[in-house]
C-alpha cells in the first residue's frame, strides 16, 4: 500500500510539472511561430501552424525601425539605472533611521507605510497626476522616475527585515572607534546589506521594465517612448499588427531571459533568505 502511495505521489508530481511547464512554454512558442508569419499567414492560419519560412525576421526589423525599440530600450534603461539607485539609496537610508533610532511617533511611520501598501494605487492616480503636472514633470522622464521613488515601501520593508539581522554591536564597536552615523551607514550596514540590494535590485528591475501605465500615461512624447510603449505602436484603431507584435515581445522577452540565467541564484537565495530573515 505504501509503495501505490508513494508511486502515485511521485507520478502526481510530475504530471503537475509537465502541466505547469507547459502552461509556461507553450505562449511563449506561439509568440515565437507568430513572430516568423507574415501578415497575411497569421490571419489565415491557426496558431499551432508551423510557419511557411524560419528564417523569415522582417517583423523584427519591422519591430526595431517603426517601433523604436533601440530608441525604448536606451529610455528603459535610463529609468531603470536612476529609480533602481534611487531606490536602494532611499530605501537602505530609510530601513536603517528606522531600525536603528528610536524617535517620536516611529510606530505611526512604520504604519503609515504599511497603510500606503494597501491603498490601490488605481484609487489615487487623480491626485497623482495632478501633483505630476503642478511639479512641471508631466511629459518627462522625471515623472517615471519621481513616481517609481515614490511608491516602493516594499523595498524598505526588505531592508528592515535584513538590517534586523545585523548585530547592533557592530554599530557600537564602530561609535567607539569615532565613526558618525553616515559613515557607520556607508561602511558597515550598506556593505552587509548586499543580498537585501541584490534582491531588490530584481524585484525592482523587472517591475519597471515591465511597467506599460506610468510610461503610457505621463511621457507621451514619442522620443520618451519605453520597451512597453514601444510594442503599443502597432495596436492601431482598425486592428493590430499581431505578428509584428509578437516579435516585439520576442525581442523584450530575451534581456530578461538572459538576466534571469545569469541571476537565478540570487533571484532565489535573496527571496529565500528574506522569508527567513
Amino acid at each position: 500500500m505504501s509503495a501505490l502511495v508513494a508511486k502515485t505521489a511521485t507520478t502526481s508530481k510530475y504530471v503537475s510539472l509537465v502541466l505547469a511547464s507547459l502552461v509556461t512554454i507553450v505562449p511563449i512558442l506561439v509568440i515565437v511561430v507568430a513572430s516568423l508569419k507574415g501578415h497575411q499567414e497569421f490571419l489565415t492560419t491557426g496558431p499551432f501552424d508551423a510557419p511557411a519560412n524560419w528564417f523569415n525576421f522582417d517583423n523584427y526589423v519591422t519591430a526595431f525601425t517603426k517601433g523604436k525599440m533601440v530608441q525604448g530600450f536606451v529610455n528603459t534603461t535610463i529609468l531603470l539605472v536612476i529609480s533602481v539607485t534611487g531606490t536602494i539609496v532611499i530605501g537602505t537610508m530609510a530601513a536603517y533611521a528606522i531600525d536603528r533610532f528610536d524617535f517620536r511617533l516611529k510606530k505611526t511611520v512604520v504604519a503609515a507605510f504599511l497603510l500606503a501598501t494597501l491603498v490601490p494605487g488605481v484609487t489615487t492616480q487623480v491626485a497623482t497626476f495632478q501633483v505630476i503636472n503642478h511639479l512641471g514633470l508631466y511629459n518627462t522622464r522625471g515623472a517615471a522616475i519621481a513616481l517609481f521613488l515614490g511608491t516602493d515601501i516594499i523595498s524598505i520593508y526588505i531592508f528592515i527585515q535584513f538590517m534586523r539581522s545585523i548585530p547592533r554591536e557592530l554599530d557600537e564597536a564602530a561609535v567607539l572607534d569615532g565613526a558618525n552615523h553616515f559613515t557607520i551607514y556607508r561602511r558597515i550596514i550598506l556593505p552587509l546589506l548586499k543580498p537585501a540590494i541584490a534582491t531588490v535590485v530584481i524585484i525592482k528591475g523587472i517591475a519597471i521594465y515591465n511597467e506599460f501605465y506610468i510610461p503610457f500615461l505621463y511621457m507621451k512624447s514619442k522620443d520618451l517612448g519605453v520597451i512597453s510603449t514601444s510594442l503599443f505602436r502597432f495596436k492601431g484603431p482598425f486592428g493590430a499588427q499581431w505578428e509584428v507584435i509578437s516579435a516585439g515581445v520576442v525581442i523584450v522577452i530575451i534581456p530578461t531571459l538572459i538576466v534571469f540565467l545569469l541571476l537565478q541564484r540570487f533571484i532565489y537565495n535573496g527571496f529565500t533568505s528574506g522569508a527567513t530573515k
